[in-house]
């Protein structure tokens, strides 16, 4: 099942898809929280991010990784249709 919305096309609702070509952001996804669907752009292009947590991982990068879920922790909460929900699932 694909769905086309404004010109993108998505493999279903809730499913992030990268998008190398566009000049800013690196992800959009096609949100949809209960009759609500939103198209949200989300992460910088380029940005070298603390990924999913590793084994072993260094101690830079948790703190990195901290920061961000600080920082972003009230827009996280909103849910599926803020992009730091996406941002922190995808990238952090």
């Amino acid at each position: 099942m694909s769905i086309t919305y404004r010109g993108e096309t998505f493999k279903g609702y809730n499913k992030p898809k990268r998008t190398p070509d566009h000049p800013t952001k690196s992800h959009v996804v096609l949100a949809k929280e209960g009759t609500t669907i939103k198209m949200i752009r989300f992460g910088e292009q380029g940005a070298s991010t603390a990924g999913k947590p590793k084994k072993g991982e260094s101690d830079k990068m948790r703190k990195k990784r901290a920061s961000f879920k600080a920082r972003h922790g009230k827009n996280i909460a909103k849910g599926k249709l803020s992009a730091a929900y996406w941002a922190d699932k995808v990238k952090w």
